[in-house]
């Protein structure tokens, strides 16, 4: 493969015809070309519209469950294919261990979202977030706060170390909101970035305009953005600094997340002494985030904090671990376990942050910076004849306050011990790096994991806290989840990506609409009190959800609670609370006049009230949420329940849907008893 990489804009792929520069891409382990690079003549424009009419026409027509079920497709299409991208892969340097990250971890996360879009999103186009405020006495003036889709295009520039996840993670919240995408991937990998776009596109799942890809430089892009797009930055703080300023975000309205290098710590506790399984769990990931990706990730540790007393313990396990796990060489070869850079002009970078770190006081104590000998694709070994090889290297400061080694990193296989006396250093060394992605704590001592992450939260996007129980089960230092927030302050960008549904919302904008409950309940597809209910005809339980109405409502007859009622409750529940069966103590309870009905006893009665008991579309009752009782109700008092279809939520996927039922109970003065939701599984037909 030595032609053009191609991009896929505006529903097709594009080369350029007779480009006057290009940038060969080379094989991270052999330095032959494996592709060249050019986007001369591209109209970044013309594709930026492309998504802003086409794209959002074809997701806008959507639900988010029809987006989530996409995402699963698309999923499945890549698996079947997996083969592909992993040969692939094995170009730019990864290991199948590194490879698995990258491409599994990618799948995984557009599962992930497919699965949390189902779930946690409603079968809608706008997403309701908070309760209803009250904005009148009478209620007929109503506050809410709604999500809608941004209607520009999600660009999202993405690093060179992870070419499917980085792509993957960004796509599946925008895709989910309904945002089409456009990636511009890192050259030296851009290849394997344009192999999974491919399959996507072949596999005919694509909505028309949703996914574009960019391969190559995009040196105006900038100047097309504009109010309603969002750019989802992943590389260095200093170009991310510069694109920060640019007037499209400064001015123009476009939203900038970064999330960039980062002096991540992992800081090994006092008690952790060597022979203990917080030591043993500390070292293998330290020297797991040595050597996975070859240390290209931002995620990786750059600063290990020990005890004083440790340091030389750590240092001799980390060198016997590395020895005994780690092969450098070709990631086709057998065996192999640690892979190249991915290029050679990234190598040079790496030695030449070490060499900043050497140059502030810091010794290499583990590994070489000499050329390293590595295993050949052939079998062989020997030195690397124009591959990217680096060895792991741990650097030792005496002196932990050094700033170089707080700023400068080194993104390889490379990272630096420090030592600290009290749990206070630790904290204040942490802090040093100026804001991080992630930071580990090794402790089995509640009392200093508490105190370290107390103090070194603000300046981290996520803390681990490792130890005998979760060592493992724990995903690791460096592996960001799809349900956790990826990202982190300062120096790690100040963005925030993932996090489950908060990163779905980062693509859309946030209103306040007030209005009558009326219409909210029209705009939100969520009953409001007050607005239209319809309580003649069959009883709404007796409707499919082709039948089912929002607002369709039942009333029920009433019942008197009787002081016998309450007692036989009580000795068949075993729920005896005085409130309930000592009148003297009762009255004395400031919440009560005297002896009361339990608040269940009213739910379970109010199910009877409102139930239709014969066979039909309601499959199931599976929750109640939401549940508050406010009035109490005394012996002679009566109830009734008032119920209506709050929201109906047909699944994608089955012959059935939720409906969801705003209950209310109500005494024989007509004050409210109890408010609930009440869910239940109903029959699309």
């Amino acid at each position: 493969m030595s032609d053009i990489l191609p991009s896929y804009v505006e529903g097709s792929w594009w080369t350029p015809t007779s480009p006057q520069k290009t940038t060969e891409v080379r094989d991270a382990s052999t330095g032959e070309i494996v592709t060249r690079v050019s986007t001369e003549g591209l109209d970044l424009g013309a594709a930026l519209e492309h998504a802003r009419t086409v794209g959002q026409a074809s997701l806008g027509a959507l639900t988010f469950h029809q987006r989530a079920v996409l995402l699963k497709q698309f999923a499945l299409a890549l698996t079947e294919r997996k083969s592909e991208l992993y040969a692939i892969s094995a170009r730019t340097g990864a290991t199948k261990t590194d490879s698995w990250v990258d491409i599994d971890g990618g799948i995984g996360v557009l599962f992930s979202y497919s699965g949390k879009g189902r779930r946690e999103l409603p079968n809608a186009q706008v997403y309701v977030d908070g309760p209803v405020e009250p904005l009148s006495k009478d209620g007929s003036f109503l506050g809410r706060h709604i999500y809608t889709r941004l209607t520009g295009t999600a660009v999202q520039i993405n690093a060179f170390n992870f070419p499917v996840w980085g792509s993957l993670e960004k796509f599946a919240p925008a895709f989910l909101a309904g945002m089409p995408t456009l990636v511009k991937p890192a050259t030296p990998t851009g290849y394997l970035a344009e192999a999974f776009v491919r399959i996507l596109v072949e596999s005919g799942l694509l909505p028309d305009g949703s996914l574009q890809l960019v391969s190559g430089s995009v040196p105006d892009l900038f100047d097309h953005l504009r109010l309603g797009d969002i750019v989802g930055f992943t590389g260095s703080a200093s170009t991310a600094e510069s694109l920060r300023a640019h007037r499209a975000v400064q001015t123009g309205g476009v939203r900038f997340t970064a999330e960039t290098d980062s002096i991540n710590a992992s800081v090994l506790g006092t008690d952790a002494v060597d022979g203990t399984p917080e030591f043993d769990a500390y070292v293998r990931q330290l020297v797991t985030e040595m050597t996975t990706k070859a240390g290209q990730k931002c995620t990786a540790i750059r600063r290990a904090i020990v005890p004083t007393a440790s340091a030389d313990a750590v240092i001799e396990a980390v060198r016997a671990r590395i020895a005994e796990k780690v092969v450098l060489g070709d990631p086709r070869a057998e065996g192999v376990t640690m892979g190249p850079l991915a290029s050679t002009a990234q190598r040079d970078e790496v030695l030449r942050q070490v060499r900043k770190l050497a140059d502030a006081g810091g010794r290499v104590v583990v590994g070489t910076t000499e050329a390293p000998d590595v295993r050949r694709e052939d079998g062989t070994s020997g030195p690397a004849a124009g591959g990217a090889f680096v060895s792991p290297v741990l650097l030792r400061f005496d002196d932990a306050s050094a700033e170089a080694v707080h700023t400068v990193e080194a993104f390889g296989p490379v990272s630096s011990l420090l030592t600290y006396d009290t749990t206070a250093e630790a904290a204040a060394l942490v802090a040093r790096g100026g804001g991080s992605l992630v930071t580990s704590i090794a402790t089995h001592d509640p009392l200093q994991a508490v105190q370290l992450a107390s103090a070194i939260a603000p300046f981290n996007g996520r803390m681990l806290l490792l130890d005998r129980d979760d060592a493992r089960s724990s995903t690791g230092h460096g592996s960001p989840l799809p349900n956790l927030v990826h990202g982190g302050p300062g120096r790690a960008g100040g963005g925030e990506e993932l996090g489950g549904i908060r990163a779905v919302l980062h693509h859309m904008q946030r209103t306040a609409v007030q209005g009558s409950p009326e219409m909210l309940t029209a705009l939100t597809g969520v009953w409001h009190a007050g607005a239209a209910a319809h309580s003649e005809g069959r009883h709404p339980f007796r409707k499919s959800l082709a039948e089912l109405r929002i607002g369709d409502q039942i009333v029920s007859a009433s019942r008197e609670v009787t002081l016998d009622d309450i007692e036989t409750f009580a000795h068949f529940t075993g729920d005896t609370f005085y409130a309930h069966m000592d009148e003297e103590a009762a009255a004395a309870n400031p919440f009560f006049p005297g002896r009361v009905a339990h608040g269940y006893l009213l739910v379970s009665w109010a199910a009877g009230l409102f139930v239709d008991p014969e066979p039909g579309p309601v499959l199931a009752n599976y929750g109640l949420e939401n549940l508050r009782f406010l009035t109490p109700v005394s012996p002679g008092d009566s109830i009734r329940v008032d119920l209506t279809a709050k929201q109906i939520t047909p699944r994608e996927t089955d012959e059935y849907g939720e409906v969801r039922w705003d209950a209310v109970i109500r005494n024989q003065e007509d004050e409210t008893v109890a408010t609930y939701d009440v869910l239940t599984l109903v029959s699309k037909e």
